[in-house]
């Protein structure tokens, strides 16, 4: 009896079961910069703000991870800074000047690979950062102090097309 009760019961199930459309994966095509990277195994710029918060001067993190282009040099796309929590940033340089980005990257999604780091940026490299960014003269002169910066230096990057 307990076998027909099942059997009927899993051809109700059958019976009643729908068959589930699903939506194909869609690949995201990326524009490679540096070493060949995969996205695999990205972390979220939450967690690498989070591993930035426990670094100190001298510490360095191999990571890959995710975020949003804040800002690219425009003289040459040397640099960049990454969208970090609490409207922090990472200030992203490239392994042996060996690559840059597209001037017009800004507002990209990237993957970055390579080191994180803490630094203390002088008075003179945060002008000379402004000045290509394209800053005013008077923005430039207001930095008088220096900052202690997330810093990242790539070995490779992935630019979502």
């Amino acid at each position: 009896m307990k076998k027909i009760v099942s059997t009927i019961l899993f051809a109700i199930a059958l019976v009643s079961c729908k068959k589930v459309e699903t939506q194909p994966v869609k690949e995201i095509a990326y524009q490679s910069f540096g070493d060949s990277i995969s996205a695999d195994g990205a972390i979220t710029k939450e967690a690498l703000f989070s591993k930035y918060k426990e670094l100190k001067e001298g510490d360095t993190l191999k990571v890959k991870f995710a975020s949003t282009i804040k800002e690219v040099c425009q003289k040459k796309g040397c640099w960049m800074q990454l969208e970090l929590p609490e409207e922090n940033s990472a200030f992203v340089k490239f392994k042996d000047y060996g690559f840059f980005m597209p001037l017009n990257s800004a507002k990209s999604e990237v993957i970055v690979n390579g080191k994180a780091f803490v630094s203390v940026e002088s008075v003179d490299e945060l002008r000379h950062y402004a000045k290509d960014a394209g800053k005013s003269q008077a923005s430039i002169d207001s930095i008088i102090n220096p900052e202690t910066t997330y810093s990242f230096l790539a070995d490779g990057v992935l630019i979502q097309k």
